[in-house]
This record gives structure tokens, sequence and C-alpha cells, in this order.
């Protein structure tokens, strides 16, 4: 099995926060998953440096712009190292195999679905996209809340309703799976509305001489949207059709992109067209997330909210961060995350999992000092919804899962309580605390895709029938 993943690639007027962090781990959470079944797996992520977006960002505070955006990109590159990512690659969509790939697919684009236009129309910055009068009656852009500018600008056209009938085919028959169910209803509802053409250029003047200039047309610039999707395969090797391309994207069993609500519309109806149009194979899988609120709150400059994920590593560690903000984004659909919710649940596995891990370890080597045996461990029902949780994209399903055996496991040392038993019943004893170990050691191969460094800490202390003991797993934190 052969399985390409990729997280969206971010504007970058601005340094990474905690809903970049979250696509992040959700796509290194799969990827280290699917590694561990024997896949042959991929990861992608990177930068959209090429957004108008990014050069007003840079004007406003008087900065160059390639600086301006190669500063901040290399932020996003800095979240590999932070959150203990396994990404094989990141790209920014400045580099020349980026550029000459994305002109590529323009030019292997179908000649009669691009044709010119004069356009007239709303156009909003931040959301790089065009909006009709119906979509923004009073001028201003839902999502940003600012007005919206009136453009007018011959530029290319992309024969968007040629494909309405195979783009809904593709999602209605799942060879285009959407994930969660409602957002592939959203989906075929937007395409059964009608899909119009739209444009995919802009002048060099309106795009302020910043983009991927447009094959054979120096007057314009790619639309952003066909420049950065394109990203998912030139960041393959597109450009030069190499063997890298071939077996993540072309022959790929899975080729998924994990994105952010906001962005449906363009790789589950856009994207997929483009690459009808120029013959290339499609993506088999889109898992669309929620995004997070702060204490209630959509985050915000203006509010002085927003959070760094460095600032959570700091004060919790990489792994409790990792846990914390997937153990609280239902499948699909919006989470909220506050200092005393993160405080919970950093307690939470310092209660629970650490406290487990290092009682039954000192229990251990106390009771049982010449090491305890190998028992049975009936664990195949639990990795069969392991299975389910992760292929459904349901972080919080899996780690319930993991967390039951958690609980379970701190049950079984309350309610069988070798430290007692030891005095009466030293076999029986050491039979609990064999059966913990096995439980302690299903939970730290469990847990590897989504702590994995917590996950080989437990692996080692508990490697042999000689068990461990160490410093705290979770530390009391000055929070």
């Amino acid at each position: 099995m052969t399985r390409y993943l990729t997280s969206s690639i971010p504007y970058v007027n601005g340094l990474p926060h905690i809903g970049h962090a979250l696509e992040c781990i959700q796509v290194d959470t799969l990827l280290r998953y699917y590694r561990a079944q024997g896949e042959t797996v991929r990861g992608q992520f990177g930068s959209d440096d090429n957004s108008l977006k990014n050069v007003r960002a840079a004007q406003a505070v008087g900065e160059d712009v390639e600086a301006y955006v190669a500063r901040h990109s290399e932020g996003f590159r800095a979240l590999q190292p932070l959150l203990n990512l396994s990404f094989d690659d990141y790209m920014r969509t400045r580099e020349d195999r980026h550029i000459r790939g994305a002109q590529k697919l323009w030019s292997m684009m179908n000649p009669d679905d691009i044709y010119t236009q004069t356009y007239e129309g709303l156009y909003c910055v931040g959301c790089e996209a065009f909006y009709t009068e119906e979509d923004a009656p009073n001028g201003i852009c839902k999502i940003h809340q600012k007005p919206l500018e009136r453009v007018k600008e011959e530029n290319y056209f992309f024969r968007l309703s040629k494909y309405q009938a195979e783009l809904e085919e593709l999602i209605v028959s799942d060879r285009l799976k959407i994930t969660p169910a409602s957002r592939k209803n959203e989906a075929l509802g937007f395409i059964r509305q009608g899909l119009q053409d739209f444009s995919i250029s802009r002048s060099v003047a309106r795009a302020e001489h910043w983009g991927v200039p447009v094959p054979n047309d120096p007057s314009q610039i790619m639309y952003v949207w066909v420049d950065a999707l394109s990203n998912y395969i030139t960041a393959l090797g597109f450009a030069d059709g190499g063997e890298v391309y071939k077996t993540f994207w072309e022959n790929a069993n899975v080729r998924t992109h994990v994105i952010g609500k906001d962005i449906m519309r363009f790789h589950v109806i856009y994207w997929p067209a483009f690459l009808l149009s120029a013959g290339l194979s499609v993506p088999t899988e889109v898992f669309i997330h929620g995004h997070f609120t702060v204490e209630g709150q959509k985050m915000s400059k203006s509010l002085g909210n927003v959070i760094a994920p460095e600032e959570l590593v700091k004060a919790y560690g990489i792994d409790a961060v990792r846990y914390a903000l997937l153990r609280d984004l239902p499948c699909g659909e919006d989470g909220d995350v506050s200092r005393a919710r993160l405080e919970e649940r950093y307690a939470e596995l310092a209660n629970g999992l650490g406290n487990l891990v290092g009682r039954v370890a000192t229990m251990a080597n106390k009771y049982v000092p010449e090491g305890l045996p190998d028992v049975a461990f009936s664990c195949g029902d639990l990795d069969t919804s392991l299975h389910v949780a992760m292929t459904a994209y349901d972080f919080k399903a899996y780690l319930e899962v993991v967390w039951s055996v958690v609980s379970a496991a701190n049950e079984k040392v309350d309610k069988e309580a070798p430290f007692r038993t030891v005095k009466t019943d030293p076999a029986k004893a050491k039979q609990t605390l064999a059966e913990l170990a096995m439980m302690v050691r299903w939970i730290a191969k469990a847990l590897a895709p989504v702590m994995p460094g917590i996950s080989m800490e437990i692996s080692h202390r508990y490697e042999t029938g000689l068990l461990r003991t160490g410093e705290p797993l979770f530390p009391k934190q000055d929070v």
C-alpha cells in the first residue's frame, strides 16, 4: 500500500498559531500510524508564498516582500522540530521546482478549458477569492469582515462548468471521499447549485508583480489557488516527472489532503477539476477538520488571543500538546482551547498515564525482582477500534479507545491491589503485575502515532520483564 498525505499550505502573512499546529499534528499522526502498519508513506507540508495577502502584509510593516515571506516561511518550517513532526519534505512555493511544476500543470490543462474574458466583480484579498453580489450584498467579506475590492480586468478563465457532472459523480461514488459526511453533502450542494467558470489569472499590476507567471503571457500571473493547489504534485517532482511523483501521486493507492473547512471548495472542486482537465489522477480522500476557538472566541490578533505553538510546548511539552489538541477537537467539528482545559488534559496525563506507568514499574521491582513473565493480553478488538477511528480521521475517538485501557489498568491496580495481595498470594500479585505490564505495553504502542516521545520512553522502561523506573513522565509544570 502506497499512501501520500499532505497538510494544506498556509499563507505566510504571519507566524504559526495552534490551528496550523493542529493540522500538522493530525497529518503526522496519520503518517506515523500508517508507517507502523507497514505501508509506504510520504508526508508533505510547506508554505504558500505567492499570495497577494503576503505582499500586503509585508508592505504594511515596510519590509521587502521576498525577505518577509522567507522569514515567515521559516517559522512554519520550524514546526517540524518544535512538534516532533515526521514529514518527508517541506516546500515553499517560491522554489523553482514548484514554479516550473505549476506552469507545467497549466500547460497540460485542456486548451479548450481556458479562455480570456473581461471580468468585473468583488474580490477579497484575505480569501484570495471573488464573491458575487448575492454572496456579499453589503460588499463586506463574511469571513474577514473587511470591504471587498471591486476589480475589472481581462483574465484567463477556467471552464469549471464543463466538469460539474464528473465532479458530482466523483464525490457521490466516494472515488473522491470527503470526510466527514456533512462536508460531502455541503460539497454536493455547492455543485448542484451549478458551477460557474472562474478567473484563474490576475494582471501583473494587480498581483503587484508577485507570483507564478502564466506560461507564454508575461502580462498575467496565475491565480494563487491554481498555483497553491499544484504544490501537492510539484513537491513530488511533477515538473520533471520523476519516480517520486509517479510513486506517490500517479501510482499511489491513497492520496489524501488534510485541510480546514474554510478552504474546502478549492480542494474538492477546483483542484480535481484542474487535474481532470490535465488528464492527471485526482485525490482519493480529503479530510476536512474544524477550527479552534480560544475560550469561546475566534482567534484574532485584535483580541490578543492568538496562541503560538511554542508557547504551549514550553509550558506542557511536545507530546502533551499533541495529545491535548487531538483529544479536544471532535471529528470534523470545531473545538475550544483554553489554558484551563490544557491544564486539565495535562493533569489527566500525569494522574492517569504517568502514575500508572510509574506505579506498576515500582511494584514490579519491589515485589517481583526476578522479572515479570510474558502473559496474554487480548487486544484484537482494541486494535480494530483504533484502526476504525484512524481511517475515519477521528483522532478523538482513537484516544478515547486508548484512554479506556489506561482507565481499566488503573482500576485493575485499585481492585486487585497487588501491593496487598503480595502478602497473602504472591503468585496472584505477580500475575496481576504481569497483566498490567502487558496493558502498559499496548498503551505505549497505541500512543506512538500521537505521542511518539512518551511512547518510546514507556516502551524503553517496559522493554523486558525487568521494568525500569525513571523520572515522572509528566512533571509538575509552572503554568
